[in-house]
C-alpha cells in the first residue's frame, strides 16, 4: 500500500476478511502524510519517521482508561514501550464499527472486548510488514530477523528503526494472517500500567470538551421548555437583547437559545426570556401515573428463557414465595454537563466535543441542519464522564442548529439544572419474582418478569414485540435452579429514556440476588452457603463467590452494629461476587464501611485500569442504590442538581478490597459489572441488619421505614 497524499488513504481493515475502506485522518496526521514522514499500514496504527508510534482510537475516553489499554494492545505485537505509544481519537468511518454493538460506538463495556483480536492483528500486522521491508531491504530471509525495541535486527549487527523501515513497508501488501503472541510471552498485556492521559490531565493540556476555543466563536445559552419534548410557541427576547454581551437571540426545535460574547452573559440573558411553550404529551406524565401503567401494562409478554417447567415446579413447591421489585428513573449527572461547539460554513460543519456515538451525532447533525453526513465533520475530545449521556447527540445537534442560524463558530454549554433535567433517563422497573422451596429448602423453581420501557426501541427502532436484548442482561440467573422461566413486557411510559450505566443488568441484579436472599431467609439458610449450594456446575460463579466470601471474613463476628450482604452476577463476561459491610443509624441512614470485590474477567490488559473500573462503579452504583432518584410531576422533573440529586461524596466512599482472579479466558468487560452489583450487595446487608426487606430503590430512610 502507498500513501496518497492529502487524499483518503485506502487501508486494510482486519474485520470483514481483508475489505478495503477509506479512512481520513485527523488533521495533524494528514499533514505529516502530506510530508512524507507518516507511514500508514493500516487503519489503527501509524509510525513516523522518527520511529514514533500512534494509535488512531477507535474508541472515546471518558476515564474508562482506553487511552491506555488500547495501545497495550499495540504495543505487546510491535513489541515497543507502551510510553512510545501515541494516541488519537479516531475519525468517522465504518472501519472503526464496534463490532459488538454494529457502529462507532463506546460503551457496553466493550472497548476491551472488541479490540482484543482487532488491535493485536494490527500490530502483528505492522510488526510483520516491518520484517519484511528489513528482510527485502539486507536480502534475507524475515525468519532470521527479530522485531522488538522499535527496531528489527538481524544476523551480522543488522538493526534498522520502525521508522526508518516504514515507507519502505507501507508499500507491502498487509498480510492477511499474521501469528499472535502466546498470553506465556506478554510483557505488556497483563501488566499493571500507569495511564498515558494522566499527565495530560493534571498538567490541563487535555482537551475536555467545555475547554474548546475556536478562532471568533461565541457562546450560546439555551431555553428548553421545562416539560421534555415541549416546544417553543412564541417568545419575548426585548429585555434579553438588551442585555451586555448579547449578540443574537434565535429560535431552534428545542428551545431559544441566547449567543453572547461570554457564556455568562448568554446564561444571564436567558433569563430574562419570556417563552410560551406547547408542553406536550409529557406534561400528563407523573411518578404514579407511570407507576400504574407500568403496573397494568397490557402489552404482550415476550420470552427470555425457559428451563424446565417452572409453573409446575411452583405448584408442587413445599414453600411458595413472591415479591415485586421497583427501579426508578436516574439521571446520568456526568460531572462535565452537555455541551458541544459548532461551526457551519459554506455547506459544511465541524461539531467538536464528548461523543461516544460517532456516527449517530454525524448523522443526526447532518439530518438537523440539511447536509450529507459526509459534509459533518466530528472530532472527539475528552468526556468528562460519558456513562451512556454521550451515546446521544441533542446537545450536539442543538449546537449546530444554533451556528447555522448565527453564522458563527458557537459552544453551547448546558447548566447544571438544564442537565437534570433534560436527561435521557434510566427507565423505571418493575420485576414480579416468584420461588419454589422443596421440603429441604432446596430451590426447585425461579421466575423473573421485567415490566419497563425499551431504550432500543426509542435509540434505534427496535420493532415493538421483538426481544431487546439490552432488557434481558442479567435477567437469567447462573444457578442451577431447575425450572425458571425469564420474560419481560416492554411497555412505553412516554418518557424519553437512555441507556445508564450497566443498562438493565442493575435493574435485574437487583431483583434476582434480592429474592434469592429471601429464598434463602425461607429456607432457613445462609445467603452465601445457599448460593454455593447451587453452583455446582457453575466454577467461574463459584470461585468469585469463595473468594468474596474468604475475603470478607464471611461467617465471623463483626463489630456491634455491622452486617454483611451478599451479591452474585455474571455481566459483561464478567463472573462477579460482591460482600458489603454496612451500619444503620437511628433515623435509618445507611453507612456502607467496606465492600470485598471478586472478579473473573478472563484475560485482563491492565489490572490497574481493572482496578480502579471496579472503584468508580462502586462510587456510581452506590450514590442510585443510597439517594439517587428522578421524580416527576406534571412532566416537570423535580430534582435539578447535587442537592437533591446526590452523587456519594469523598466522606461516605467505603473501604474497597479486590481481588481479581488470573484467567486465559477470553476479556469481559469491567467498566460496568459492579455498579449493578453494589444495590443489591447493600439491600442485603440491610435485611441482615434490620430484618425488613426493603424492595424498592433507592435504600432511603423512608422507603427503610415503609417496608
Amino acid at each position: 500500500m502507498t500513501t496518497n497524499r492529502r487524499e483518503f488513504l485506502k487501508t486494510t481493515a482486519v474485520v470483514g476478511g481483508g475489505l478495503t475502506l477509506g479512512v481520513f485522518l485527523p488533521a495533524q496526521l494528514d499533514q505529516a502524510v502530506a510530508a512524507g514522514t507518516l507511514h500508514t499500514p493500516n487503519a489503527w496504527v501509524h509510525i513516523a519517521d522518527d520511529n514514533t508510534i500512534t494509535l488512531l482510537s477507535a474508541r472515546s475516553e471518558m476515564g474508562q482508561g482506553v487511552y491506555t489499554s488500547m495501545p497495550m494492545l499495540i504495543a505487546e505485537e510491535l513489541g515497543v514501550d507502551i510510553r512510545k505509544v501515541k494516541v488519537e481519537i479516531a475519525p468517522v468511518a465504518p472501519v472503526y464499527t464496534n463490532a459488538l454493538l454494529g457502529a462507532q460506538i463506546t460503551g457496553g463495556s466493550t472497548s476491551v472486548r472488541d479490540g482484543w483480536d482487532k488491535l493485536r492483528i494490527a500490530g502483528a500486522q505492522v510488526r510483520t510488514m516491518l520484517v519484511n521491508a528489513a528482510a527485502a531491504k539486507w536480502k534475507l530471509d524475515a525468519a532470521q530477523l527479530r522485531a522488538a525495541d522499535g527496531k528489527v535486527t538481524g544476523p551480522g549487527g543488522r538493526s534498522a528503526t520502525y521508522g526508518e523501515l516504514a515507507e519502505a513497508a507501507s508499500k507491502l501488501p498487509v498480510p492477511e494472517k499474521v501469528t499472535l503472541k502466546q498470553a506465556r510471552d506478554f510483557k505488556v498485556i497483563g501488566k499493571p500500567t500507569k495511564r498515558l492521559d494522566t499527565a495530560h490531565k493534571v498538567n490541563g493540556t487535555a482537551e475536555y470538551g467545555i475547554d474548546v476555543k475556536l478562532p471568533g466563536m461565541v457562546y450560546a445559552s439555551l431555553e428548553q421548555c421545562p416539560v421534555i419534548g415541549g416546544k417553543p410557541v412564541s417568545f419575548d427576547a426585548a429585555k434579553a437583547k438588551a442585555m451586555p454581551g448579547v449578540i443574537a437571540v434565535v429560535q431552534i426545535r428545542d428551545g431559544v437559545a441566547v449567543v453572547a460574547d461570554t457564556w455568562w452573559h448568554a446564561k444571564k440573558a436567558r433569563e430574562a426570556l419570556a417563552v410560551q411553550w406547547d408542553e406536550g404529551a409529557v406534561a400528563r406524565i407523573s411518578n404514579a401515573s407511570m407507576q400504574d401503567g407500568i403496573r397494568n401494562a397490557s402489552d404482550a409478554t415476550i420470552p427470555i428463557k425457559q428451563t424446565g417447567d417452572a409453573k409446575a415446579a411452583l405448584g408442587s413447591a413445599s414453600k411458595k414465595l413472591s415479591a415485586e421489585y421497583w427501579s426508578p428513573l436516574l439521571a446520568h449527572a456526568t460531572m462535565e454537563p452537555q455541551n458541544f461547539t459548532a461551526s457551519y460554513k459554506d455547506g459544511k460543519c465541524l461539531v467538536i466535543g464528548p461523543a461516544q456515538y460517532q456516527q449517530g451525532t454525524q448523522g443526526n447533525v447532518a439530518t438537523a441542519i440539511g447536509l450529507k453526513p459526509e459534509d459533518v465533520t466530528v472530532k472527539t475530545t475528552f468526556l468528562g464522564g460519558g456513562f451512556g449521556r454521550r451515546l446521544e447527540y441533542d446537545f450536539a445537534v442543538q449546537a449546530a442548529e444554533i451556528s447555522k442560524a448565527v453564522g458563527k463558530p458557537v459552544k453551547l454549554l448546558w447548566t447544571r439544572e438544564d442537565d437534570t433535567t433534560h436527561d435521557f433517563y434510566r427507565p423505571m422497573a418493575l420485576h414480579r419474582m416468584t420461588g419454589g422451596l422443596d421440603a429441604s429448602g432446596k430451590p426447585v423453581a425461579l421466575t423473573l418478569q421485567l415490566t419497563s420501557q425499551s431504550i432500543t426501541q426509542r435509540a434505534f427502532g427496535l420493532p415493538k414485540g421483538t426481544l431487546d436484548p439490552f432488557m434481558a442482561e442479567a435477567a437469567v440467573v447462573g444457578y442451577d435452579i431447575p425450572n425458571m422461566t425469564q420474560e419481560l413486557i416492554e411497555h412505553d411510559s412516554g418518557l424519553r429514556v437512555g441507556y445508564w450505566r450497566s443498562v438493565s443488568h442493575a435493574l435485574n441484579a437487583f431483583a434476582n440476588e434480592s429474592f434469592i436472599d429471601e429464598m434463602a431467609a425461607a429456607a432457613g439458610k445462609d445467603p452465601y452457603q445457599f448460593r454455593l449450594a447451587l453452583l455446582g456446575q457453575q466454577p467461574r460463579f463459584a470461585k468469585v463467590l469463595k473468594l468474596a466470601a474468604e475475603k470478607s471474613g464471611w461467617g465471623k463476628p463483626l463489630p456491634k452494629g455491622h452486617y454483611r450482604g451478599i451479591a452474585l452476577m455474571e455481566g459483561y463476561d464478567t463472573y462477579m461476587a460482591q460482600v458489603a459491610e454496612i451500619s444503620v443509624d437511628k433515623d435509618h441512614a445507611i453507612k456502607v464501611h467496606h465492600v470485598w470485590v471478586a472478579a473473573d474477567l478472563g484475560q485482563m490488559v491492565n489490572p490497574d485500569t481493572v482496578e480502579a473500573q471496579i472503584q468508580s462503579s462502586i462510587a456510581f452504583g452506590l450514590s442510585s442504590a443510597l439517594g439517587a432518584e428522578i421524580t416527576l410531576d406534571k412532566g416537570r422533573v423535580q430534582q435539578t442538581n447535587f442537592h437533591d440529586y446526590p452523587v456519594l461524596r469523598m466522606n461516605e466512599m467505603p473501604k474497597i478490597d479486590i481481588t481479581l482472579v488470573p484467567s486465559s479466558e477470553k476479556p469481559g468487560g469491567i467498566g460496568e459489572p459492579a455498579t449493578a452489583l453494589i444495590g443489591p450487595a447493600v439491600a442485603n446487608a440491610l435485611f441482615a441488619a434490620t430484618g425488613k426487606r426493603v424492595r424498592r430503590l433507592p435504600l432511603s430512610a423512608q422507603h427503610i421505614q415503609s417496608a
